[in-house]
């Protein structure tokens, strides 16, 4: 018997076409992710709080003014005079919360009090709505988050 010759001819691959398309989709992913955490990192969200003003019976506020207040985790800011009031001097009789209080007390009918939360303030925000629904003033609130910038519109 004859023997048959093979000719070993190795099928050589080519991979070049597919590093490159692999390098370019590993370059647009990088840059994507790089281009979101820049988005994310430099923006800042501005949220706006408004008193609805209510036309029906529903709404207990439909004709009173609002007073603004913003509870963090240090204490609280009173809008739009940007007033800060620390946490351990929010009961101080002359205090600018409690200077507040007693304004809104006396217009009790006419004015409310609307309270910014921020999610490291729950503390302060329990004495400050203590304080406040002991002189049975309205009061309002609102969860924001931490790193929103508040603007107030009266």
């Amino acid at each position: 018997m004859s023997r048959r010759s093979h000719s070993h001819q190795s099928i050589e691959t080519e991979l070049f076409p597919f590093l490159s398309v692999l390098a370019c989709t590993i370059g647009t992913l990088i840059l994507l992710i790089i281009v979101l955490t820049m988005q994310l990192f430099t923006s800042q969200r501005e949220v706006t709080i408004v008193a609805k003003n209510e036309t029906n019976e529903i709404g207990k506020n439909r004709s009173k003014t609002p007073h603004y207040i913003e509870c963090r985790r240090d204490g609280v800011i009173i809008h739009p005079s940007q007033k800060f009031v620390a946490q351990e001097n929010l009961e101080e009789p002359n205090s600018a919360l409690i200077n507040l209080i007693n304004e809104v007390k006396a217009k009790r009918d006419r004015e409310y009090v609307i309270v910014a939360l921020r999610p490291d303030g729950l503390e302060v925000f329990q004495k400050v709505r203590d304080l406040i629904e002991k002189e049975e003033i309205d009061i309002g609130y609102e969860p924001i988050e931490k790193d929103w910038k508040l603007k107030i519109n009266n």
